[in-house]
């Protein structure tokens, strides 16, 4: 019977070193050309940079692709088409210098007060923000202040440490009257 276990190890050993063999390029004693040259190109080595890289580039390849695939089911037009609608536009303009240049006299006095009239309007602008801004500022404190007030009621205690509770339910019947109307 031990004869019969051993050969069958021999046997194994014998199958194991065969694939072996193959897999290190065939039995001719070492790895083949091809089998070293792919072990040689594949990087061991963990380099978080060029991983970060390649996501970059395969997540900005996808929001180009996602952007072609809407223009193209929206129909917008192309490069070309804008291209066009831009010289369309210059021209325009040329054209209206070309008539501004005949009453250069009028000229001086109407920029003038085209630039007296913008300075007016920049100024209402600001003074709209700035009441804006003060109104918005005063909102804010009266916020905080109401919210410091409560903030001080419910962190009120007794003599024996407990929450003074006065406040607290008055707080509760407040929220519940609120939200009833």
């Amino acid at each position: 019977m031990k004869k019969f276990a051993e050969a069958k190890d021999e046997a194994k050993w014998f199958k194991d070193k065969r694939k072996n063999m193959q897999r290190l390029g065939g039995g001719r004693g070492g790895l083949s050309l091809e089998a070293f040259a792919n072990a040689k190109t594949k990087s061991s080595t963990y380099n978080p940079a060029i991983i970060k890289k390649q996501r970059e580039f395969y997540k900005n390849a996808k929001y180009v692709n996602k952007y072609k695939r809407i223009v193209k089911q929206q129909g917008e037009p192309s490069e070309s088409a804008r291209q066009q609608e831009d010289e369309k536009e210059i021209e325009k303009a040329d054209k209206v210098d070309n008539n501004s240049k005949k009453g250069q006299k009028n000229n001086a006095r109407s920029l003038k007060e085209l630039y007296e009239r913008k300075q007016e309007e920049e100024g209402k602008a600001r003074t709209e923000r700035e009441a804006i801004i003060s109104a918005k500022n005063e909102e804010r404190q009266k916020a905080e202040s109401r919210r410091k007030a409560l903030r001080e009621k419910m962190f009120k205690k007794t003599r024996s440490g407990q929450p003074v509770m006065k406040y607290r339910i008055e707080h509760i019947l407040e929220t519940l009257q609120g939200s009833k109307s």
